[in-house]
Formats: C-alpha cells, sequence, structure tokens
C-alpha cells in the first residue's frame, strides 16, 4: 500500500491537520483543493453522473464544485478527488457517515466509464480504511444504477438483503438503494471472504 500523509507549507501553521495522499497502479487519490473547482465541475457536469449520488445535487454549477473542494477533511473519514496522472481529476471517492457507520462513495466522469477507475479508487479507500482502524464499511447503489452494485461486488462487498428508500438531491426525492456490507477484519483473517 502507498499511503503517504504531508502537510504542506500553506497549512503548516494549522495544528494537527494531516493531508492523506495514496497512489494506486494507475491513479492518485488527493485532497481536494480550492483551486480545483472548475476541473471538478468539468468532470461531474454531467446528469447521468449526478443522478446517482446521494448528496450532489442537481443542475450542478461552480458553486458547488467550489463548495466540494472547500469541504473540511475528518481524519477517520477522508474524502479524495481521482486523478489520472497526465489527464487530471476524472471523479471522486472516499468515506462519509451515514447512520452512525461508515460508508464508501465515488463517481467517475462518464468519459472514464469501464475502464476499472472506479473499483481501483475503492479499493485504494478500502486499504485507507483498513489502515484507519475500520472495521466495517457499508455501502449501496440506486437500483437503477446496477454497474455500482458490479463494483462493489468486485471489491468484496456483500449485500445485506435490505433495498431502502434513500434521498437523492439530484433526483429531488426517495429512490431505492441497494444496502452492501464489507467486514475489513474478517476479509483480513481468512483468505475466504465471508459475509456479514
Amino acid at each position: 500500500m502507498k499511503l503517504s500523509c504531508s502537510v504542506p507549507r500553506a497549512l503548516q501553521g494549522e495544528v494537527g491537520r494531516i493531508l492523506v495522499f495514496h497512489r494506486s497502479e494507475r491513479l492518485f487519490l488527493r485532497p481536494a483543493f480550492p483551486e480545483d473547482g472548475e476541473a471538478i465541475l468539468a468532470s461531474i457536469g454531467d446528469a447521468g453522473v449526478v443522478r446517482n449520488l446521494a448528496s450532489a445535487p442537481w443542475p450542478y454549477g461552480i458553486t458547488d464544485a467550489r463548495s466540494f473542494a472547500a469541504m473540511p477533511q475528518d481524519q477517520r473519514l477522508p474524502h479524495f478527488l481521482v486523478t489520472l496522472p497526465g489527464t487530471g481529476i476524472i471523479g471522486s471517492a472516499g468515506l462519509c457517515a451515514h447512520e452512525g457507520q461508515a460508508e464508501i462513495g465515488y463517481w467517475i466522469a462518464r468519459p472514464h466509464w469501464g475502464q476499472g477507475y472506479a473499483t481501483e479508487a475503492a479499493e485504494a479507500v478500502l486499504q485507507i480504511a483498513r489502515t484507519l482502524g475500520h472495521r466495517r464499511v457499508m455501502a449501496g447503489h440506486f437500483t437503477d444504477n446496477p454497474a455500482s452494485g458490479r463494483v462493489l461486488r468486485k471489491l468484496g462487498f456483500v449485500p445485506t438483503g435490505r433495498i431502502m428508500p434513500r434521498f437523492s438531491r439530484a433526483r429531488d426525492g426517495l429512490a431505492d438503494a441497494v444496502e452492501y456490507t464489507l467486514d475489513l477484519q474478517c476479509e483480513i483473517a481468512s483468505p475466504v471472504r465471508c459475509a456479514a
């Protein structure tokens, strides 16, 4: 695992702030910075991407992108921009709290779909979650987004058997979502993946 922490010069005066970066085989995950607003908008400004997310609004504008770039990092639940060296920002992946548990989320810009980037970025986030001591990570996808379910199953997530209504800002309402879980301790303790 290639996990590194550093404090850029501009932030060295902020006591206790540590930024996490991660390099996978093809991707570089890094925190967002205020100057990333335009590039974030260029990647996520697609209704087909945003409608699959719970918290992003549609239409998605520059103010939304700048707000996303300015979100503070939670040291236990970091979130990242997914960058492809030579290309720039192609998505985002990270952890957040949902119903009191760590939940993984991700999105990849449409021109980069079907190339394994969502799986690779999410695996990087799961490695970070293990390093941070998380024992279990939850996930979900709207029922009309089966591609995300395939990503989750490749990563070892197991459906909980629950399909729950979940609010989507872009859809401006509730939509059914399939819930998944991944027991990170079980995965480490045994070469055989185990169900929740």
